[in-house]
């Protein structure tokens, strides 16, 4: 996380985590919120006494921030009734972090949904093995200025801050969440090789399949670990002094939805 961008008690809770971790017993209960697209996923475990949160763990995917709200939220509800815990909002979690940048209102301040899911459960009695994940609330809409077809929008804003139209260094990558744009076999092969280095990569191309690239390629990339979106296409890029998010259009069911990346390569 840049400092620059975070309270100091954002900074704090991310470094310095509470209650991460599981719990279990028969008074245990668990919430989980995930976005299918992104991959991101937040999970909230509660032991429940005489209607009271006696504790709290938790276990996340996601950036600093998402880190940090979950920290705090399980900080915030510990003693707390379950109806109590029902009236913890997103706002009541960053308040008490002294603020987040707006992006991160929406993109990974997700733990008061997977506390409300917990409590939900809890009641409904469904067993943490039996618990699906639920998908997140729909965010807010970034505002995307209209650009020439093919372009993407913010790119040139993020050159030296995880945007890269050409790539010489493959370790500078290392525990990133990667997006390469299809541009034909050397990216498909530059995706491949990230998975040596990135925590994630994600392949994105507008077809509805591989035909861009030559079939020895095609099927080496189907085999690998890398991600690949079909039907989608780049529309802006989009963060707080750094990649954190890319506005995507899904060609398909003509929508639009947003992807949490730490870095996108789009070659020249």
């Amino acid at each position: 996380m840049k400092s620059t961008s975070y309270s100091e008690k954002t900074l704090e809770h991310f470094r310095n985590p509470r209650n991460v971790g599981t719990l279990e017993g028969d008074n245990v209960a668990l919430g989980r919120v995930g976005n299918p697209v992104c991959g991101d996923l937040m999970e909230m475990y509660i032991r429940v006494e005489n209607d009271r949160i006696e504790d709290v763990k938790f276990q996340t995917f996601g950036c600093g921030s998402a880190v940090a709200t979950s920290s705090m939220t399980t900080e915030l509800v510990k003693g707390m009734t379950l109806d109590e815990a029902l009236e913890v909002s997103r706002g009541d979690v960053a308040a008490a972090l002294d603020g987040l940048p707006p992006i991160k209102m929406h993109c990974s301040n997700l733990a008061a949904d997977a506390l409300h899911a917990a409590v939900d459960n809890w009641r409904a009695g469904v067993k943490p093995e039996d618990v699906e994940t639920t998908d997140a609330p729909a965010e807010c809409p970034a505002t995307v200025p209209q650009m020439a077809p093919g372009e993407i929008a913010g790119l040139a804003d993020f050159a030296d801050a995880g945007a890269h139209t050409e790539v010489d260094d493959l370790t500078q990558f290392a525990g990133l969440r990667v997006l390469v744009i299809d541009r034909g076999d050397r990216t498909a092969q530059l995706a491949m090789d990230l998975l040596d280095h990135a925590a994630r990569v994600v392949f994105m191309t507008s077809g509805k399949d591989l035909s861009s690239l030559s079939q020895a390629m095609k099927m080496a990339l189907k085999i690998s670990d890398v991600k690949v979106l079909y039907e989608a296409e780049p529309l802006a890029v989009l963060g707080e002094g750094e990649v954190e998010r890319v506005r995507v259009h899904d060609l398909n069911e003509d929508e639009e939805y947003e992807l949490a990346i730490d870095a996108i390569v789009v070659l020249g």
